[in-house]
């Protein structure tokens, strides 16, 4: 089994370099597909270091277009049997990786979410962690499901499965547009715990209220009209 690991990057020069290693250190074998969008503080000079070393393929945005798009970007690109996003920051530990590899292979899964609720977590906003659980109701409600963590940035996901989707999201709405998308085709969905160290506003972290407002929208639209 391959795993390909899409990174999809914008202003993360103090954690760039510690995340490639550790994605590099999880002990499977895989692929990273970095898209750069765009960044300004300096993160494309340092990805520019990693340009042609082996199992690393970096893609480069000619202007900034959103995590979505990045995400969209990577999995045109990927060619692993398995699929896994991997958030630029220091937030979710490459090391649980591992553990939802081994669930798909002994499920023959096609789909596994890391879920941050179930595991050892800190730095979750209350109102953020409210958002959160509201959304996985939504979802569960109008696409009538029961998984307990829908914005997961970890979504394990088989190739072919996730390349079929037609992905249309920019920003942050990449991840309900995903998971919406995946109940429609009536794939199911494992969830494993995983560890969650939430950054601050202070140290860098993007989400914001309106994004839970997209989000819903989202998951709306992609049930009852696409």
């Amino acid at each position: 089994m391959r795993l390909s690991v899409i990174m999809p990057v914008y202003n993360e020069k103090a954690t760039i370099e510690k995340i490639i290693s550790r994605v590099q250190d999880v002990p499977v074998e895989k692929e990273l597909v970095i898209v750069d969008d765009y960044s300004n503080d300096g993160t494309r000079e340092i990805l520019k270091n990693y340009e042609g070393k082996p199992g690393i393929k970096i893609c480069w945005h000619p202007h900034n277009l959103g995590k979505g798009a990045g995400v969209r970007t990577g999995i045109r690109e990927c060619t692993g049997d398995y699929i896994i996003i991997q958030d630029a920051d220091l937030e979710y530990d490459p090391n649980d990786v591992l553990h939802m590899v081994q669930i798909a292979q002994l499920k023959n899964a096609d789909v596994v979410f890391g879920n941050r609720f179930m595991g050892l977590h800190t730095g979750l906003y209350f109102w953020n962690a409210l958002a959160n659980k509201f959304l996985t109701f939504m979802t569960n409600l109008v696409y009538n499901a029961w998984i307990e963590d829908m914005e997961t940035c970890y979504k394990l996901v088989r190739r072919e499965k996730l390349q079929r989707l037609t992905l249309k999201s920019k920003g942050f709405d990449i991840e309900p547009e995903i998971t919406g998308k995946l109940l429609k085709q009536k794939l199911k969905i494992y969830e494993v715990p995983i560890s969650y160290d939430g950054r601050t506003y202070e140290e860098g972290k993007k989400i914001r209220a309106r994004d839970g407002i997209i989000a819903l929208y989202t998951l709306l639209k992609y049930r009852f009209i696409d």
